[in-house]
């Protein structure tokens, strides 16, 4: 029977998988405000041989199963930079919202810029949006950017410019990362009033390197162990049918 054998492939799948999230979280380690992501395993339960369960023995066979994903909500930890247009997010349920071609996202990635003509944008050149869904653009006479933990940004020269909109989503269960840092809410969002903003401030990723790295040895020890065991029973067998062979003949 290939039973052990395969019960330890499942296994061996699920550690594969989980070693390709512990390289991704690694190459994010310094992405702003990236959440570390983690593997869901379960059992999956499939029917034995119909001679061990006529003898009433294994009436199931328990695989392995990488079922999900989840991502560690923990926040990082704040980095001083300096630079007007970097945020960081005190309150861990508002998220910035950017407009991409593929419709609103969000993000907790503060690390914002200005464009050629003036408009807050993020890394991949997406505009931030104020309180009314619209994109912030400054005046190039612009100066002393001030920005309130409420999200009110503001100069010398204009005054009030806008209120950066940050909202909360209504099921977070629902949204899925499009990248290291962009989300799709997966459904309908509410204002935040209170995000309390922090400029000049950058959220670091939440993943820390060394935790990382201890995951990935221990799931390739488990996965070493399990295709050295895989390869002795694919050699018990044919040992075995060798000798069968042989004491036939």
């Amino acid at each position: 029977m290939q039973i052990a054998s395969l019960i330890a492939a499942s296994r061996l799948i699920a550690e594969q998988d989980a070693m390709a999230m512990i390289a991704d979280n690694l190459a994010n380690a310094n992405t702003p405000a990236y959440e570390a992501e983690r593997m869901q395993f379960t059992d999956w339960l499939g029917p034995s041989h119909p001679t061990f369960r006529a003898a009433g023995v294994l009436g199931s066979i328990a695989f392995v199963e990488d079922r999900g994903t989840w991502r560690d909500r923990m926040s990082g930890a704040f980095r001083r930079t300096g630079n007007p247009f970097d945020l960081a997010v005190g309150n861990p349920d508002a998220w910035f919202t950017v407009r991409t071609p593929r419709g609103v996202r969000l993000t907790r990635a503060g690390d914002f810029s200005l464009s050629a003509n003036g408009t807050v944008v993020d890394r991949n050149g997406d505009p931030l949006l104020d309180i009314n869904g619209r994109p912030i653009t400054l005046q190039t006479t612009d100066t002393g950017i001030s920005i309130a933990a409420d999200g009110t940004l503001s100069s010398i020269e204009s005054g009030v410019v806008a209120q950066i909109g940050l909202v909360r989503p209504t099921n977070p269960n629902a949204m899925t990362a499009e990248g290291g840092w962009l989300f799709n809410p997966g459904g309908a969002t509410t204002k935040v009033t209170a995000p309390e903003l922090e400029q000049g401030m950058i959220e670091d990723s939440n993943v820390q390197p060394i935790l990382e790295i201890t995951r990935m040895i221990d799931a390739e020890r488990q996965f070493s162990f399990l295709a050295d065991f895989i390869q002795a029973e694919s050699d018990r067998r044919q040992n075995a049918t060798t000798k069968i062979t042989s004491t036939s003949s």
